[in-house]
């Protein structure tokens, strides 16, 4: 996998780290993209309709007629 390297603010950095309770700053800010990443996943997992919805008639709510 191809690397790269980013200047960050050191309080930022450390903050990272402090979240994270990880001693190594840039473990600390690789576990935080990468959950960061994942809950975005997890989001549109949620968020995106299923192929069966797409296809099922819509049936209105049946009113009380009281």
């Amino acid at each position: 996998m191809a690397k790269v390297n980013i200047a960050l603010d050191a309080e930022l950095v450390v903050e990272v780290m402090v979240l994270s309770g990880v001693g190594n700053p840039q473990d600390a800010v690789e576990l935080v993209v990468r959950d960061y990443i994942q809950r975005g996943h997890r989001t549109e997992a949620r968020v995106v309709p299923r192929e069966d919805e797409l296809h099922r008639p819509h049936r209105p709510e049946p009113q009380d007629q009281g």
